[in-house]
């Protein structure tokens, strides 16, 4: 049974740091990419960041950049998401998501994934 579970969302302060974990189960996670995607209260999802399988090509959305960093941890089927310089407009519900095929490269298209957790919101307060 394919799960991913996320984890490390909570309240903080505006140029605070959260670290969100995705902990994945029941499939080869080192054989997908895997994305972090977002999305706030009335608004669509957005994606925010994806790793291919290797770890080795990375995609950021604009708004993130220099702020946030995607990594994995192969050996123990965790995808990480550190996120420094918070703003109050990276509030949202965070979901982590296994790529539908191996091998691929990543993309920040949500149709492209298949698995998704159940989410892990953020709140940053102004």
């Amino acid at each position: 049974q394919v799960q991913v579970v996320e984890s490390g969302g909570g309240l903080v302060q505006a140029g605070g740091s959260l670290r969100l974990s995705c902990t994945a189960s029941g499939f080869s996670f080192d054989h997908y990419a895997m994305g972090w995607f977002r999305q706030a209260p009335g608004k669509g999802r957005e994606g925010v960041s994806c790793i291919s399988w290797s770890g080795g090509s990375t995609l950021y959305v604009d708004s993130v950049k220099g702020r946030f960093t995607i990594s994995r941890d192969n050996a123990k089927n965790t995808l990480y998401l550190q996120m420094n310089s918070l703003k109050p407009e990276d509030t949202a519900m965070y979901y982590c998501a296994a790529d539908s095929i191996p091998g691929r490269l990543c993309d920040l298209a949500s149709s492209r994934y298949d698995s998704w957790g159940q989410g892990t919101q953020v709140t940053v307060s102004s």
